[in-house]
């Protein structure tokens, strides 16, 4: 079967950046620890919440579940690399115009370098993460949720990815967006389901979330992992390519103005 020289030009940037990254393991590993620490917090603060409420489920979730869910979607927090500061020094120095010539397409050239980063961190925080887990809970019993969790992370990574290069591509009229993406971050902390599983909101907030695409990013292929009898994938995964459809719109809206503003500026 022969694959277009499309597919075959972006599978290698995928390939490229893949090996480059996995160069850096250990600087990635050194940062894992963060991811240690905030775990150990959760563990101390969960332990507390549950005694508290001298009950072994809070919104159908146990203490184990919880602190793995938590793990899984800090797991995945900790792989997203700022996007918006890329782009952003791109812009400001001049480079974007070199690379809008380039024989590819600029958000696609972004797109697989990110996916190739994510996976190689995604994979060191786990390695980390499940050493963690091991230690406290001993093996999980998750069943079919491995296979769920990396099968939602695709896109998830992928609908982060479009929310974050929407973003970034405002740099074409305010330069500064890391005001923008914090922002963005904070909402994927709360109402993205990271600091806790949605179930945990209050009912009329829980029915707004469920609008919005962020609970796509981490929401989803935590609770996956943790509570595999319990999710429906294939709505869950139409829901997240869904948004992928929408986000990938705004997307090439956004940057069709923002490239016709930076030729009509010449560069």
């Amino acid at each position: 079967m022969n694959l277009s020289p499309k597919l075959l030009k972006y599978g290698a940037i995928g390939r490229i950046s893949l090996r480059n990254h996995f160069a850096y393991v250990l600087d990635f590993l050194i940062r894992s620890i963060f991811l240690i620490i905030i775990m150990y917090i959760f563990i101390q603060l969960w332990q507390t919440t549950y005694r508290g409420e001298g009950s072994q489920l809070i919104a159908g979730y146990s203490f184990e579940q919880i602190i793995w869910y938590i793990l899984f979607a800090e797991a995945l927090t900790m792989a997203f690399p700022s996007l918006c500061t890329r782009v952003e020094e791109e812009v400001k120095s001049g480079d974007v115009g070199y690379k809008l010539t380039r024989p590819f397409s600029y958000i696609g050239y972004h797109y697989m370098a990110y996916v190739s980063e994510v996976t190689v961190r995604l994979l060191v925080n786990l390695a980390v993460g499940l050493a963690l887990g091991f230690a406290f809970f001993g093996p999980p019993s998750f069943g079919w949720g491995w296979l769920g969790f990396f099968a939602m992370s695709f896109g998830a990574m992928t609908v982060n990815f479009m929310l974050n290069m929407a973003l970034s591509l405002c740099a074409f009229w305010v330069e500064e967006t890391r005001g923008l993406e914090f922002v963005y971050h904070k909402l994927l902390f709360t109402i993205g389901g990271m600091l806790m599983p949605l179930e945990l909101f209050p009912a009329a907030l829980q029915q707004v979330c469920r609008w919005l695409p962020f609970q796509a990013v981490l929401y989803f292929p935590a609770k996956t992992a943790v509570r595999w009898e319990e999710v429906h994938l294939v709505p869950m995964l139409a829901v997240q390519w869904a948004w992928v459809a929408v986000l990938a719109l705004v997307v090439w809206l956004i940057y069709r103005k923002g490239v016709r503003k930076l030729n009509v500026n010449g560069g």
